[in-house]
């Protein structure tokens, strides 16, 4: 017979949306269990940069979790758009009354929500397996699992069951697709990455549209540094000397100015495909995605993190409601005032990665168009203030 355990909220999946939501939840006094399909060392090893919008560093600060990414983060208070050999800053923080966007790495963000939530005894349980959602339509949801490949099934008995468990995971797929609907763009283009051991080229990040393909210049530290250009996302990484690399991103990143990109050893590299999704409906019964479980947006638009964060803030309150007033509308409610939000982000993001990327399969016509998108962007106040307000994060509802 199965082991059976308790708790009024079970989570599936210990990335940034399954973390946040058990801080959150504990300080209102709910209990959760974590299930993770990987190791702590996977969990906090996997390397993924990250762009905080103002609203979620300052959650991290009221929550007490804030200490080292103000310590270590990157401030910046606009970004530089390049393109026709010429560069142009976006003043956000004057744009916006004053906010910025903190570069601080999602699994530095990851190693600090699961250091606290330790710290203050909640449970994790890393390494699971054979991860099953039974009787979401009910009102006694339950998880099944494994703590190692042979060992025994033990079940997690809970009121409700958060999916926070990405875009593979099975949190979706209890979903019956009578009720699920999936919205998707594969992109014609991928992300090849790397990590440069060198000083900053540039205080902001730089988005460079080119002829040849876009190009982001962004940052990890004072040591190190954090460089893309748009590749075709079938392609091999092997065939990327770090000769060829170094090229294509001064072709693309170096403008009329003169200004320079400073070169280092490069320590990792990466090929990744990008896609923008969304899943509606993101609640069945009592089932709740959350992350990127319910949605996926390319990363030119830098809203991964902040949109999972987002969720379950909403989810938080709603679950909070619901235990200490027996008040269930936040619930019924959740999935409409997320889709909200994520569907602008969704927007952004599209918005974003069609202007400044070089589509192979579009037309002249649809290219300049593109170009002449960052040439209105660049020169209109209202156009800016609009790009501003999006990239350091829409006002929660």
């Amino acid at each position: 017979m199965a082991t059976i355990t308790r708790t009024p909220v079970g989570i599936i999946g210990a990335g940034p949306a399954g973390l946040f939501l058990a801080h959150l939840l504990h300080r209102q006094g709910i209990e959760t269990v974590i299930l993770e399909s990987r190791s702590r060392a996977e969990v906090e090893g996997t390397i993924r940069a990250g762009v905080l919008e103002q609203w979620v560093v300052d959650l991290m600060n009221q929550m007490g979790l804030g200490e080292r990414m103000m310590r270590e983060g990157h401030f910046h208070s606009g970004i530089t758009l390049r393109f026709n050999g010429e560069s142009h800053h976006i003043d956000m923080a004057e744009l916006t009354g004053g906010k910025r966007v903190t570069v601080y790495a999602q699994h530095e963000v990851i190693r600090d929500l699961v250091a606290a939530r330790l710290e203050d005894g909640g449970e994790i349980l890393f390494g699971v397996s054979d991860v099953q959602l039974h009787g979401v339509e009910t009102d006694q949801p339950s998880i099944t699992f494994r703590r190692s490949p042979d060992g025994p099934v033990e079940e997690l008995r809970c009121d409700f069951i958060a999916g926070c468990d990405g875009f593979h995971g099975p949190s979706r797929q209890t979903i019956p697709t009578a009720i699920r609907s999936e919205h998707q763009i594969v992109y014609p283009f991928g992300w090849l990455g790397i990590l440069t051991s060198a000083p900053p080229s540039h205080p902001e990040l730089i988005y460079a549209a080119h002829e040849r393909g876009f190009a982001l210049l962004s940052t990890r530290s004072p040591e190190v540094q954090r460089l893309y250009i748009q590749v075709d996302p079938k392609d091999d990484i092997a065939n990327w000397s770090d000769a060829r690399i170094w090229s294509e991103l001064h072709t693309r990143l170096e403008d009329k100015s003169g200004w320079s990109l400073t070169e280092g050893p490069v320590f990792q590299k990466g090929i990744i495909a990008m896609r923008s999704f969304v899943c509606e409906t993101m609640r069945h019964g009592r089932l709740f995605l959350a992350g990127d479980a319910a949605h996926i947006v390319p990363p030119t638009g830098a809203k991964g993190l902040n949109l999972a964060v987002a969720d379950v803030l909403v989810l938080s309150r709603a679950l909070t409601a619901f235990f200490k007033s027996n008040d269930g509308d936040g619930l019924a409610g959740y999935s409409a005032q997320c889709l909200r939000r994520i569907w602008k982000a969704e927007r952004f993001s599209w918005y974003m990665t069609t202007m400044l990327h070089h589509n192979p399969n579009e037309t002249s016509f649809e290219q300049r168009i593109h170009l002449a998108d960052l040439d209105y962007v660049v020169h209109s106040r209202a156009a800016m203030t609009a790009l501003a307000e999006n990239y350091v994060g829409l006002p929660m509802e």
